[in-house]
């Protein structure tokens, strides 16, 4: 259905200078859910919707930092019985819902690493563009 809350809830983030790096610095972010549990919420009316608790982790290899962002993301559905059952048997969520939700991890937590990982002079998780002059005719 539809994402309509995001909180950060916590962020660590660390930079190892005695890594000494010799090669290319390979970047990998992972989003992980790591509960899913029915809230309700007051300002909806009392409704009941989807909190997912989920932990974004970029590691750098070599090990020269590594960046965690934990919270919360609440998600309305049509049927939360569904989500939860499948949650309390797989440990996994629907795939649409898991593709809408995982999808937005990663343009909210990339953005937020991005900034951090700038902070602590390490590689940012995404290429930056870079201009390049007009090729003469």
């Amino acid at each position: 259905m539809s994402i309509i809350g995001l909180s950060f809830n916590s962020m660590e983030a660390k930079r190892d200078r005695d890594q000494k790096v010799r090669a290319e610095i390979k970047v990998n972010s992972v989003p992980r859910i790591n509960d899913v549990k029915e809230v309700t919420i007051s300002t909806l009316q009392g409704k009941k919707v989807i909190s997912l608790d989920f932990e974004f982790v970029t590691t750098y290899d070599p090990k020269v930092g590594e960046i965690k962002i934990g919270g919360d993301l609440l998600y309305l559905t049509d049927d939360n019985k569904a989500m939860l059952k499948q949650w309390e048997k797989e440990k996994k969520i629907p795939e649409k819902p898991s593709l809408e939700i995982l999808n937005y991890l990663f343009r909210r937590c990339l953005i937020k690493v991005s900034v951090i990982a700038e902070d602590l002079q390490l590689p940012p998780p995404l290429p930056m563009p870079t201009v390049k002059p007009k090729e003469s005719k």
